[in-house]
């Protein structure tokens, strides 16, 4: 008999709530068994959720983790689609997170920029009331 998981087993295993569990069941992402009120996962669900949370850790959506998990469901054989899709998905990412990094760095600078401007004003004030005292 293969081993089944409850859904605190699963929440506890993999440090999310049982509430996010629900969610991805409800996305159609996980699929257990019921019995009766009570959910029931397999190891096949145990592993979907460990796809599923190493997706997000990389950044993919829901659609995108969705899309991998169905081309596997789809044909056992499947491999070489599954890792080309993925490798897009990926190179799609990756493509994003350079753009990130540039405009954080273009943004630093106009930081800087502006710092360095208000200093100089604030110093320039500084100056000029020092220069100009108070005549009472």
């Amino acid at each position: 008999m293969d081993k089944t998981y409850s859904i605190s087993d699963l929440s506890r295993d993999f440090e999310i709530t049982t509430r996010s569990i629900r969610f991805y069941e409800d996305q159609g992402l996980l699929a257990p068994t019921r019995r009766g009120q009570t959910r029931i996962y397999s190891k096949g669900d145990r592993v979907r959720l460990k796809l599923i949370m190493r997706g997000k850790r990389l950044g993919f959506s829901l659609a995108e983790i969705r899309e991998i998990i169905t081309i596997y469901d789809t044909s056992p054989d499947s491999s070489e689609i599954q890792l080309n899709r993925m490798l897009s998905i990926i190179a799609t990412k990756k493509q994003a997170l350079e753009q990130q990094i540039r405009d954080i760095a273009m943004i630093r600078m106009e930081l800087e920029t502006t710092e360095e401007r208000c200093r100089r004003a604030l110093d320039d004030l500084h100056q000029a009331s020092d220069s100009n005292p108070d005549f009472d």
